[in-house]
């Protein structure tokens, strides 16, 4: 079964094709409307738990919709997974664009904190017993 599919009721006329600036019939090569990695190919060393904070509040006017959004969730520190899910882009689409924002000095990346104590027995004890009188 095949869609619907819509018809305009007044259909705008086709523009006549421009004429190439070398007199040829060719068209021109693409424009790239996003780039990959920067002009070195290189990327920053992110994972998933690698906590991203903004350093300004607003995003700059040159930003794309991606940054700006990412920019605005990076208020208060988000882990790449967690930005990752929040603006529906995989982990790789999102490493480029941080790589950019850390670039640009737009963003901070740290490394998420690390407890070196361990936990009170007493207190581990206390919850248990709490548990198992449930």
């Amino acid at each position: 079964m095949t869609p619907p599919q819509r018809q305009r009721r007044n259909p705008a006329p086709e523009p006549a094709p421009q004429p190439s600036q070398g007199g040829e019939d060719k068209p021109g090569n693409p424009e790239r409307m996003y780039v990959v990695a920067g002009p070195d190919g290189e990327r920053a060393e992110l994972d998933l738990v690698t906590l991203i904070v903004a350093r300004a509040a607003d995003p700059p006017p040159s930003a794309t919709p991606e940054q700006a959004a990412l920019l605005r969730l990076c208020a208060a520190p988000l882990s790449v997974a967690e930005l990752s899910a929040y603006l529906s882009l995989p982990f790789s689409a999102m490493g480029t664009l941080l790589t950019e924002l850390l670039t640009a000095e737009l963003v901070r990346a740290r490394s998420p904190i690390v407890r070196q104590a361990v936990p009170d027995r007493s207190l581990l004890e206390a919850v248990m017993n709490g548990l198992q009188r449930l």
